[in-house]
């Protein structure tokens, strides 16, 4: 099978096309997946990047989705012909986990899905959304899922509330959607024009200029009538974290996320935590009951995720490209 893997130290690309054997026998619990379709995270640009430590040869990309083609003894849930996504934490199965046992995450430390076919425990995947394409349900694994817990599973978000987005980045539309699909009020920040109308497109009720509006934790509250918000999906990192602060709610929700905004910071306003009451919660993803609920809901209200281009398995290292010139609006997707 084609793959695509971490080139041996050393050499000009990062990334290599390489033809792989696929797993002969399936043993005792596992799954054959034909695999039709991957999506890229910036977490797998800093595998890629080597900003996190793993081995030549991992097989790139975290989330996939793919057809059954084989089951083995013992698997009940699943038949040949199921569609079905992988889960980004295959051990999180539901409720409470500890951070040590979330050690074997596709894309690194284990191989991924950047391939034609996958053999794995049935349990590391749930079956994809019936409304859904392969190469859209390829999407949701990591960033659906941790905007799904950021909204739903953490957040508990309600109708009538307030929530506030940033940018236009995976997880920030599927938070704006599953926003919406709640019944809450949803501000987001946009940079250029076009991005702008694009979250208007999707739903949000009010869009703030970024670039003209430097300080757009100030124009939040204005809309808010001096409030703020409940709910902020953070994903700018330590950057846009006061900005965050300014713009939540006394005792307001603030699901922190990523750090695409850059991680150096001089200064971290804690004093307005304290005073706000704010409660911070970090979100890594999420569980395979997460994952499950999630599809369902996503059936429910027929949400399709925004998908800015799709690359060819052999054009990889193009899409980490195009995912780090910031110039995308949602997700970006690998077809196999």
């Amino acid at each position: 099978m084609k793959a695509v893997r971490l080139a041996p130290a050393g050499g000009d690309r990062r990334l290599e096309l390489v033809e792989l054997p696929v797993a002969a026998a399936l043993k005792p619990d596992e799954i054959r997946v034909r695999v039709r379709g991957a999506s890229v995270n910036f977490r797998d640009g800093l595998v890629i990047g080597g900003v996190f430590p793993s081995p030549p040869g991992l097989i790139s990309l975290s989330d996939c989705a793919g057809e059954v083609i084989e089951v083995g003894e013992g698997v009940s849930g699943f038949a040949v012909g199921d569609r079905v996504i992988s889960t980004f934490h295959p051990n999180w199965r539901d409720g409470h986990v500890d951070r040590a046992e979330l050690n074997n995450s596709p894309g690194g430390p284990a191989d991924g899905f950047a391939c034609e076919e996958a053999v794995r425990p049935a349990s590391h995947f749930t079956h994809a959304p019936r409304n859904l394409s392969l190469v859209e349900a390829a999407s949701l694994p990591c960033a659906a899922v941790t905007a799904w817990r950021a909204v739903v599973t953490d957040g508990r978000v309600s109708p009538g509330q307030h929530v506030l987005v940033q940018g236009t980045g995976g997880v920030s539309l599927f938070a704006l959607q599953f926003a919406k699909a709640a019944g809450a009020t949803v501000i987001a920040i946009g940079s250029t024009p076009e991005k702008q109308e694009r979250l208007r497109e999707l739903g949000a009720d009010h869009v703030i200029d970024r670039i003209a509006t430097p300080e757009w934790g100030e124009a939040v509250l204005g809309l808010t009538g001096g409030l703020g918000v409940e709910h902020v999906i953070e994903v700018g990192g330590p950057n846009t974290l006061a900005q965050s602060f300014k713009a939540a709610r006394t005792g307001g929700h603030i699901a922190i996320i990523g750090a695409v905004a850059g991680f150096d910071v001089d200064t971290m306003p804690f004093a307005v935590v304290q005073a706000k009451r704010l409660c911070l919660q970090a979100v890594t993803v999420g569980s395979r009951r997460d994952q499950i609920e999630m599809v369902r809901a996503i059936e429910a209200h027929d949400i399709h995720p925004v998908i800015d281009r799709v690359f060819p398995l052999h054009a990889l290292e193009d899409a980490i490209v195009h995912m780090r010139s910031g110039q995308q609006v949602g997700k970006i997707c690998i077809e196999i």
